[in-house]
């Protein structure tokens, strides 16, 4: 899939939700780097930090609420956007052009976004599934091959949107700060557009 994205360096600044200024953001960006000073060696230390560390809010049944990269960080739990979000600032923390990607995908019902992460390594975009893995779930950080948590076959009902986002969707951070449960919110429905 062909990605539409700015100039990587417009991807390396923070905001209020992708935190790349935060002390604990930082220390993460600079222990994991520290370790891995290759870019792409970081990049896959940081994801699979991200994925595995952080507890998805639907498998973990957890009902908390977190949407910025520090409360992602502190609570060690987020639904796909919010984990999307702290991997971004870690990326961009350490120096790594990263934004945001979406699929809008069907659980039999009305569509609904998922978030990713895009990095740009290796003179291209790649897009990674930082969500977290359970039985049928397998994303693991590639470069070229993507393999993402719910990937988009021929036949399938989901799309693949295919803008690499500087900051997070207005609708997403809309639907995280008006719930007070992450898991009724996966419930009443997800925001289906950016």
């Amino acid at each position: 899939m062909q990605l539409v994205a700015g100039e990587p360096l417009e991807y390396l600044g923070g905001d209020m939700v992708v935190e790349v200024d935060h002390p604990a953001v930082r220390a993460l960006a600079g222990e994991l780097r520290a370790a891995h000073p290759d870019d792409v060696d970081f990049m896959r230390a940081a994801f699979a930090w991200v994925r595995d560390r952080i507890r998805h809010s639907v498998d973990a049944q957890d009902p908390r609420i977190t949407v910025t990269a520090g409360e992602v960080l502190s609570a060690g739990v987020g639904l796909c956007y919010a984990k999307s979000h702290l991997l971004v600032a870690v990326a961009r923390a350490a120096g790594v052009p990263a934004g945001l990607c979406y699929q809008q995908l069907t659980d039999g019902g009305e569509p609904f976004l998922h978030g990713l992460v895009a990095v740009y390594l290796a003179g291209r975009w790649h897009r990674q599934d930082p969500r977290g893995n359970r039985t049928g779930i397998d994303a693991q950080f590639r470069l070229g091959r993507e393999q993402l948590a719910y990937p988009i076959t021929n036949g399938s009902t989901g799309l693949d949107l295919p803008e690499v986002h500087v900051r997070p969707s207005p609708n997403v951070i809309a639907a995280l700060r008006g719930a007070r449960d992450a898991l009724e919110l996966c419930r009443a429905g997800l925001p289906a557009t950016p």
